[in-house]
């Protein structure tokens, strides 16, 4: 199951400072069930324990650096143990999924309603050779797919909204309460960029791109000078952007391993609370 994981989202497309791959556990292990996630704290080990999975697949890594002691002094050390102690293995797809064709913004852009019509890429070899960039209409071909880089998806929507509508529509689709915007655009919206996460770098790639919004997971405040009336911004929180990650790893199951079953999280893991 692991290699159907990395075949969609080869791990030479994650970033150079991230951590993707097998995280705890053996790769021979037979799996009972997966619980798959956004995050990987001791409460989503219970719930995998409690739901029969010996398997955890999540989008943000355990481990991003190495640990020098495994003595419970903090939440990693004591998930770590916690899924050792009951056998249970841990995986986790990050930037790779970020940057896969039918990744994370994809998925984004599905809830949206709106069609993919073009994407930021740049292809890479698994050696690590200089990036090529290019931007496009059409997908890459199935074998060039594990070699290219998409941290961002232009897509459009079935008509223009306005952008308090769109914002709205936004807010609705992801469950959030209220979203952090530049001063509303007074033009309709139709071409949407897309980058989950922190997704910030991208701004500029999605203003020349002819994007009238952008929509990620968060940005620094200084980031939101000088593009009013050029794009409207949307930041809908990290975990929020990235929530429905779970279902693209459940549909690469299904279709890859059909006799493994999945179970969506329930348990949420998002550490910041809004009051």
């Amino acid at each position: 199951m692991l290699s159907a994981l990395e075949r969609f989202a080869p791990l030479p497309l994650q970033e150079s400072w991230d951590n993707a791959g097998l995280q705890v556990g053996l790769t021979e292990t037979e799996v009972s069930g997966a619980l798959l996630c956004l995050d990987v704290n001791e409460q989503i080990v219970d719930e995998a324990m409690r739901k029969g999975c010996n398997l955890i697949v999540s989008h943000h890594p355990l481990l991003f650096r190495g640990l020098k002691q495994v003595s419970g002094s903090n939440y990693v050390q004591r998930t770590v143990m916690k899924a050792i102690k009951n056998d249970v293995c841990v995986v986790s797809m990050h930037t790779n999924m970020d940057n896969a064709w039918g990744g994370v913004n994809f998925k984004i852009a599905e809830k949206m309603g709106a069609k993919p019509i073009a994407h930021k890429a740049s292809t890479t070899a698994p050696e690590g050779d200089t990036n090529v960039c290019r931007q496009g209409n059409e997908a890459p071909s199935g074998d060039e797919r594990g070699a290219v880089k998409i941290p961002m998806v232009l897509a459009e929507l079935p008509q223009p909204m306005a952008a308090r509508d769109f914002v709205q529509m936004v807010k609705e689709r992801f469950g959030v309460a209220c979203a952090q915007c530049n001063e509303l655009l007074q033009r309709p919206v139709r071409k949407v960029a897309i980058c989950g996460g922190a997704g910030d770098f991208m701004l500029p790639d999605a203003l020349a791109a002819g994007a009238d919004a952008f929509v990620t997971g968060e940005m620094h405040y200084h980031v939101f000078f000088d593009y009013e009336q050029k794009l409207q911004i949307c930041v809908i929180g990290h975990y929020q952007s990235e929530q429905f990650t779970s279902e693209v790893f459940r549909d690469i199951i299904h279709r890859e391993c059909p006799e493994v079953r999945t179970e969506i999280a329930e348990t949420n893991t998002n550490p910041i609370k809004y009051l």
